[in-house]
């Protein structure tokens, strides 16, 4: 781990690259030697919009690493798929182009397979469980190390979320309801695998035109959480969302390793410490936000419903003896395992 800590040295010192390499940046501050700094503004992408727990996190950060900084540094979160979708985020991450993105967990196992070990479905046992285990550098270190070949660094992982059945179909109660159903997964092999278990037809498709999807009928629904259901509509073109509680997959703050050299280690220190309350406080507001969802989806005429969450589980446990493979994962899982309870 190169002395790195999770929500420390990796993100701090990211800060602290960035912070000399970025362009996104503004004339104020003084430099060493009473030279003028300018202020660097870090630019964010963001897929949702500005009132998911995760927009709101991060925009406290900036507020109060603007503060703690004397304005030396913030960040500019560009929500709604302002600058792409998460997979065209992570390559303008790695190219430089921006500095940070929000992205799904499931989508770095397009460089690092062994990633896959960490959105597996019914791994968690609750939102606290999983942000515990995904934030320990004992555990997730070397796997989230293995990104930086691919110019991929982890700042932080944070909750996404736990991800449901939503058809325009009917009720999803068993696996036997999903039968030749098409279902909007995140583009992963383990996600198209998942949902081949559970019964339907996994299809990668980007979150921003699953609506459209489903209305014409391209698809019959899709799998996520209460938030996403609801705030982009999809309550009005697919209408049964069933409790299925398969998958609580992570979302992680990713940026450049160029984002780690730079930076005098105080600032570090106060990133590190902003970064890990961020996580806190994104954990906190999601149990709300999920409430206020589900109320407004039902007012649009969506209909709740429980499902046989073990019929479920058991389908899906193949693909965790599947996707364990290796030394590394296999460390991996046992540890989030011993973490339980």
């Amino acid at each position: 781990m190169q002395g790195r800590r999770m929500l420390g040295a990796i993100g701090a010192a990211a800060v602290m690259t960035l912070a000399l390499a970025s362009c996104s940046s503004a004339a104020g501050g003084e430099g060493e030697g009473g030279g003028a700094q300018q202020p660097t503004v870090f630019r964010v992408a963001f897929n949702q919009n500005a009132e998911h727990p995760q927009a709101q996190a991060l925009t406290e950060l900036s507020d109060a690493l603007e503060e703690r900084t004397d304005g030396a540094y913030s960040l500019e979160l560009y929500t709604d798929e302002t600058l792409g979708d998460q997979a065209a985020t992570i390559e303008q991450v790695q190219a430089g182009t921006i500095d940070f993105a929000m992205v799904a967990g499931s989508l770095l196992e397009n460089f690092e397979s062994d990633m896959s070990v960490v959105n597996l479905p019914y791994l968690y046992e609750s939102p606290e469980h999983q942000m515990s285990v995904l934030n320990d550098e004992a555990i997730v270190g070397d796997l989230y190390d293995a990104l930086l070949e691919d110019g991929i660094d982890v700042m932080a992982a944070y909750h996404g979320g736990v991800r449901n059945v939503y058809s325009s179909v009917g009720p999803v109660e068993t696996p036997a309801d999903l039968s030749g159903q098409k279902i909007r997964v995140i583009g992963s092999d383990t996600n198209v695998r998942m949902m081949e278990l559970m019964g339907g037809v996994g299809t990668p498709m980007a979150q921003g035109e699953v609506y459209t999807a489903i209305q014409s009928g391209v698809l019959d629904g899709a799998e996520n959480n209460e938030l996403i259901y609801s705030s982009l509509s999809h309550a009005e073109i697919a209408g049964f969302y069933s409790r299925t509680e398969h998958l609580m997959m992570p979302d992680y703050l990713i940026a450049a390793p160029s984002v780690m050299e730079g930076m005098d280690e105080e600032t570090r220190a106060i990133f590190e410490e902003l970064l890990a309350a961020s996580v806190d406080t994104e954990l906190e507001r999601f149990a709300a936000a999920v409430e206020e969802s589900v109320a407004a989806a039902e007012e649009a005429g969506a209909q709740f419903s429980d499902a046989d969450v073990e019929a479920f589980r058991e389908a899906v446990l193949p693909l965790h003896e599947e996707r364990v493979t290796t030394e590394r994962t296999q460390t991996i899982y046992d540890a989030i395992e011993a973490a339980r309870g």
